[in-house]
């Protein structure tokens, strides 16, 4: 039974696979994350950091091949990764909305848009018309009658939008959402967003590389790394004291927090690709302030100034320098020999 009080979304140590070709590769390594109803969270990370992969999961999205060894996920109480095919439909049409990064992608081609809204919307008697007003689309009779192809990256994104929150979804998983927009637009977009959300009391799940965007409409971030959230708390304190390295190493990364005439500072190496179970901490290997015991022990979660950090030394936060050579220690399970293979 669930209440009022029950978290919305429990993430709990969770492990999941793909399988490619010969090789199985880890995105998620233990994730961990709980939403409480009506927050909105930014997921934020480098790319290859699981953070598609998480939002995928929450609707058990990702590929059929995908392994899950550990952990549990919950919605309203419900284990997702239980459901039977017919619950899980339901639990996706009723209760969650998704948002993709490429909106005309995300779009049947084939389809004039209010087919598609018809169709999304089934059973209801919604008024299109209104639904496409509702996202500040001008004259909405005639983009109904066209198709993906005849309007813009923005409008179709507002028609995605649209879509999404007809049903007043409790969770809304938004990937990069406005990656493909220019400025102007995906300030729009994302004011129509949080907007609607609010008005719903619908939760967010905001995944992003835009540490400026976050800030501004997220009260919350979760930071990723290696597939684990290292760092997870209010957003104002993460990003001005962040207290895991790798949250402090993205922030000194930001071209939008950088001064005028100074050099952006970078992040020495590359994520890893894990294979298996790592026998420490994942970032050790790009951290200047690594010791033995990070390279051999993994770093449990603790509270440490109002937010949940997976560290061993936390509140030890040394800017990363450029060009500075990676401390000589392996990455846990090795980058992809040729290159790094992404994880989404």
């Amino acid at each position: 039974m669930t209440t009022e009080t029950t978290p919305l979304l429990v993430i709990d140590d969770v492990v999941a696979e793909y399988r490619t070709g010969s090789r199985v590769v880890r995105a998620l390594d233990g994730v961990g994350l709980t939403v409480g109803r009506g927050e909105r969270v930014g997921i934020v990370g480098e790319s290859g950091s699981g953070k598609s992969t998480l939002g995928l999961l929450t609707g058990r999205l990702l590929p059929k091949a995908t392994t899950y060894p550990r952990g549990r996920v919950l919605i309203d109480g419900e284990s997702v990764l239980d459901l039977p095919p017919d619950r899980i439909a339901r639990l996706r049409r009723e209760r969650l909305a998704f948002v993709p990064q490429d909106p005309v992608g995300a779009l049947d081609p084939t389809l004039r848009i209010g087919r598609q809204l018809r169709l999304a919307l089934r059973d209801t008697q919604a008024d299109l018309v209104a639904l496409l007003e509702r996202v500040l689309i001008r004259d909405p009779e005639r983009v109904l009658r066209l198709y993906p192809h005849e309007i813009s990256g923005g409008m179709a994104q507002r028609v995605v939008v649209a879509m999404a929150m007809a049903r007043r979804p409790a969770l809304l998983i938004a990937d990069e959402p406005t990656a493909a927009l220019d400025s102007q637009v995906r300030e729009e977009v994302l004011r129509l967003l949080f907007t609607l959300a609010a008005e719903h009391g619908t939760t967010v799940l905001w995944l992003s590389h835009d540490l400026s965007g976050v800030a501004r409409w997220c009260e919350r971030i979760a930071v990723m790394y290696g597939g684990r959230v290292v760092e997870d708390g209010a957003t104002a304190d993460v990003l001005t004291a962040p207290q895991h390295p790798y949250t402090a190493a993205l922030s000194a990364a930001d071209p939008a927090r950088a001064k005028d005439g100074t050099r952006l500072l970078t992040i020495g190496g590359i994520p890893p690709v894990l294979t298996e179970d790592t026998p420490g901490c994942v970032f050790s290997p790009r951290c200047t302030s690594a010791d033995d015991t990070c390279a051999t022990t993994r770093p449990m979660p603790r509270t440490v100034a109002g937010r949940t950090v997976l560290c061993h030394h936390p509140g030890e936060k040394p800017v990363p320098v450029p060009n500075r050579p990676v401390p000589n220690r392996p990455v846990p399970n090795g980058p992809v020999p040729g290159g790094q293979e992404e994880v989404r």
